[in-house]
């Protein structure tokens, strides 16, 4: 059987619309056409009335470490990473990338294994890993332990790649510091290279953006401040259009610039949460005061928000336009790992994988692997 979706708002083509009907079959979008007035649906269909309600593409997060207790970031188990995805899609999130900090060889091998053990039984929002380190700058290590950063190693990378059978999606590092062999292998082997934890000059960044490395991690974060004569990574970051990650919860990057990196970068800007867990052990013991995460030393080191309420943020307190800020998301991340044939927006042959919001844009509902 069929399900009809009408009577909604439906985010289609980068735009809102009040007059489609979106059909879904066999866990796809069927079809997607213009609602003719006074027509009723056939009855052989299911029909789920929105109400006057947005309905918006599943969301995706490609950088996270937990929810709750769940903190894989730290203790990469199976059991961490099934209560992380569960609770993930009752957010509204069908799609993350599972994030490891720098940490102990023990611990990211540790992630490696279980990213292909939870392969099995994931029920499909499980994307892969994506590193942040250990190959980063030591001068710009934000809550990174010093002591285990370090330059990228050929041999080592290799024998990750190969271990993790494809698992590893994404890798955060400082280019700069890293040999041209290594930046091609990563490539080579389709993991999305974003410069993050750098202290990269603007000719440095010029050199490698949009080459090997096609995005930015958490933008303004871990890099150095533009200056007038020094301009730096993000200016060459703005210049080249490369994608670029933000943390919109009004902690990590303050409102007005995150409006100024819209407006620099239009559709290239993308939203994290860089959500942790509550931690008491291990390398990151992540401590919450109120609204974000914090080293027992005092050092920022990560979200409380939800991607959602990131989405609220960018059209509450940026004025960034509901549909771009749902784009930013949804489809924009997808695009950045390359599953944008997938996954991140509502059009024919996508995954169903849909939200309902009021308008508020507070959830109401989820369908994910939808079944009708």
């Amino acid at each position: 059987m069929k399900t009809l979706f009408i009577n909604g708002t439906i985010l289609f083509e980068n735009k809102f619309h009040n007059n489609l009907t979106v059909v879904v079959a066999n866990n796809k979008i069927d079809s997607i056409y213009r609602t003719e007035k006074g027509k009723q649906p056939l009855e052989q269909f299911k029909v789920i009335d929105l109400e006057g309600d947005y309905l918006v593409p599943g969301l995706i997060d490609l950088q996270l470490y937990g929810t709750g207790d769940n903190f894989f970031g730290g203790e990469p188990s199976i059991q961490n990473l099934e209560n992380l995805e569960n609770d993930l899609i009752q957010q509204g999130i069908c799609g993350f990338l599972a994030t490891i900090a720098t940490n102990t060889d023990d611990i990211v091998l540790k992630a490696i294994e279980t990213a292909k053990a939870f392969r099995l039984k994931s029920k499909g929002a499980f994307l892969g890993l994506h590193l942040e380190g250990p190959f980063l700058n030591p001068i710009k290590k934000g809550a990174h332990p010093e002591s285990l950063i370090r330059k990228a190693q050929l041999k080592e990378v290799e024998h990750w790649l190969e271990l993790a059978k494809g698992e590893i999606k994404m890798m955060t590092i400082a280019p700069e510091l890293q040999d041209e062999e290594v930046l091609k292998l990563l490539q080579d082997n389709h993991v999305t290279l974003s410069v993050g934890h750098s202290n990269a000059s603007y000719q440095e960044a010029n050199g490698f953006l949009n080459k090997q490395v096609t995005t930015a991690t958490h933008l303004f974060n871990a890099m150095p401040s533009l200056h007038h004569r020094e301009p730096g990574l993000i200016l060459s970051i703005f210049e080249k259009q490369s994608f670029a990650s933000i943390i919109p919860d009004g902690i990590h990057v303050s409102y007005p610039m995150i409006a100024l990196a819209k407006r620099e970068l239009g559709k290239k800007l993308f939203i994290i949460t860089d959500a942790v867990a509550s931690s008491t052990s291990g390398i990151y013991k992540h401590q919450k005061k109120i609204d974000h995460y914090e080293t027992p030393e005092g050092i920022l080191s990560g979200s409380a928000i939800t991607l959602l309420e990131g989405v609220r943020n960018c059209i509450k307190n940026v004025g960034i336009e509901p549909s771009e800020a749902f784009a930013m998301a949804s489809q924009i991340p997808a695009q950045v790992i390359g599953i944008e044939n997938e996954l991140g927006s509502i059009a024919i042959d996508r995954k169903a994988n849909l939200l309902r919001v009021d308008k508020n844009f507070e959830l109401k509902e989820v369908w994910f692997t939808f079944t009708a």
